[in-house]
């Protein structure tokens, strides 16, 4: 593992439960049964606070992508890289990074997780081609 020089998140007592359980679960909400990303204390659809975390699957599909190749701070000038948006199978949306070549992307293709140690304590939830 190299030094990690860009900018780490710096979790929220609800999001530290999700870096601990490594994308591996989401929120649940026993309300309306939506699965809820990004964490909160409560749904975003029916404002419920009955939720749980739930095991996912670790699969989505591409829904957007950029490819960045001059970025907006010199901590992400180590581009180009694919800035990209994955609707997970259990429905939720998310910003993410994905490892792929450019040439070779696909809106629709599907994708499954993947994740990056940075640091020891950092592990960054990135996606790749399924």
């Amino acid at each position: 593992m190299s030094e990690y020089h860009k900018p780490l998140p710096k979790p929220s007592p609800i999001s530290a439960v999700l870096r601990l359980c490594a994308m591996e679960k989401l929120q649940k909400c026993g309300g309306c049964g939506a699965f809820i990303y990004y964490p909160r204390p409560r749904c975003p659809h029916c404002l419920s606070e009955n939720l749980e975390w739930r095991n996912v699957s670790g699969r989505g599909k591409l829904y957007s992508y950029t490819v960045v190749r001059r970025a907006s701070s010199r901590a992400f000038a180590d581009g180009p890289y694919v800035l990209a948006i994955v609707e997970l199978d259990e429905g939720p949306r998310m910003t993410t990074n994905l490892m792929a070549e450019p040439e070779k992307i696909k809106i629709g293709m599907p994708v499954t997780v993947a994740f990056d140690d940075v640091t020891p304590e950092h592990t960054l939830v990135k996606f790749k081609p399924a």
